[in-house]
């Protein structure tokens, strides 16, 4: 059996953390990120959606209020669901959350910073305005900000499992020479069993030498 040498890695950094730590949060808010940047511009499709209700139609409004944070979501949801390290990993949960709240409160600022004119529900129902609102701005920012924040809360504390991630026993490949060891034995091997033979051969001669010097050699007789 093959002697197998095990070390632990005491010297892995505290920032190490396991992937699927942000994993779960990461996926969650890619999705909603991307309903966030996409919604504005697919939601004419089924009459859901603020003015101009055109698919695909670009706005000043739509770019800084909808389409920004949303990219800044998926951004940060993809540093969440890739990231080994700590603090990649909580930047990652930081840029969700603003974006989140941007979601829930960049239409007070529009005005102001003159970041254009967010137009008005197209539905005439008042359930179909307040599923937009939820869809569209503070309900989607509010979902965003709980899973940047659940996110966080995992990734910023060392928990038992980090550490004996950041522990985990590295198993040391064979070592090289091990072949070369074998291969220098077998020489050795067959020489041993060539000598053996040799010996074997040799106390037979010597034993028939004895035999014809004390008891001749006997002649088989020939019958008359």
């Amino acid at each position: 059996m093959k002697d197998v040498e095990t070390r632990i890695d005491t010297g892995a950094s505290r920032m190490e953390i396991a992937r699927s730590r942000g994993a779960a949060s990461g996926f969650l808010l890619i999705l909603l990120g991307a309903w966030g940047a996409l919604i504005p511009f697919i939601g004419p499709y089924f009459d859901f959606a603020y003015d101009p209700g055109v698919a695909w139609t670009w706005t000043t409004a739509r770019g800084w209020l909808e389409v920004l944070p949303g990219v800044v979501t998926v951004l940060g949801g993809l540093l969440l669901l890739m990231s080994r390290n700590r603090a990649t990993a909580m930047l990652g949960g930081w840029l969700a959350v603003v974006a989140g709240a941007w979601f829930v409160v960049g239409r007070m600022f529009a005005s102001p910073l003159q970041l254009g004119d967010f137009g008005s529900p197209v539905s005439n129902t008042i359930t179909g305005q307040l599923a937009m609102e939820l869809a569209f701005f503070s309900g989607l920012g509010a979902l965003i900000i709980f899973f940047g924040a659940m996110a966080l809360g995992r990734v910023s504390v060392r928990s038992l499992r980090d550490v004996r991630y950041a522990q985990r026993p590295v198993v040391a490949e064979p070592v090289a020479a091990e072949p070369v060891a074998t291969a220098a034995t077998e020489p050795v091997l067959e020489r041993r069993r060539h000598r053996a033979t040799d010996e074997v051969v040799d106390d037979e001669h010597h034993r028939r030498g004895w035999r014809h010097m004390f008891g001749g050699s006997r002649r088989t007789p020939v019958a008359h």
